[in-house]
C-alpha cells in the first residue's frame, strides 16, 4: 500500500511530505522503524538549501551515545557545509550505507533509500506532525521572501 503524501506549495518551493513521519525545526524527518528506533533524513527544503551533498562523515561511532542537539557529523553540499546534530537523545545505530556509496540518493530519494542515520532513544520533543511542519514551512519561506525584498 502507498504511503500517504501531503502535497506542499509554496512561492517557488513544492514538495510531496510522507505524512508517516515527524519532521524537526531543523528541516530533518524521522520515521519510527520500531520502538525507540528512529531512521532520520533531510527534508526536500533542507536539501534545497544545501544543494547535492557531495561528501559526509560521523564524529560518532556505531552504538556510542548520542545528545539531542549535540554535533554527531558535517556533510558538504554544492551550496554549503553544515555541521549535522542529533535529532535523538540516545545512541547512534549507523550512517545508511546506500548513501555512503550514493551520497546522491539524499537529494533523489531524500524520504526513501536517502536517509542518513539511524538512532535509538527518544526523538526531539519539538517534532511535530506533517500538517504543522507545512506551517512552519510556511513561516520560513514567507520570512526568507521578506528579506529578498
Amino acid at each position: 500500500m502507498p504511503e500517504e503524501r501531503i502535497s506542499y506549495k509554496r512561492s517557488r518551493f513544492r514538495t510531496r511530505l510522507p505524512a508517516d513521519r515527524l519532521y524537526t525545526p531543523s528541516h530533518c524527518w524521522l520515521l519510527q522503524k520500531e520502538e525507540n528506533l528512529w531512521q532520520v533524513g533531510y527534508t526536500k527544503f533542507a536539501m534545497r538549501m544545501l544543494g547535492e551533498v557531495v561528501e559526509f562523515d560521523f564524529e560518532v561511532k556505531a552504538q556510542e551515545e548520542i545528545e539531542l542537539g549535540a554535533v554527531i557529523g558535517w556533510l558538504e553540499g554544492f551550496k554549503a557545509t553544515s555541521d549535522v546534530y542529533s535529532v535523538v537523545n540516545g545512541s547512534f545505530i549507523g550512517a545508511n550505507s546506500q548513501i555512503e556509496d550514493d551520497p546522491s540518493l539524499m537529494h533523489s530519494r531524500m524520504y526513501d533509500e536517502g536517509w542518513f542515520y539511524e538512532a535509538r532513544g527518544e526523538a526531539d520533543p519539538n517534532a511535530m506532525d506533517v500538517h504543522a511542519y507545512a506551517g512552519l514551512l510556511d513561516e520560513t519561506i514567507d520570512k526568507m521572501q521578506e528579506h529578498m525584498q
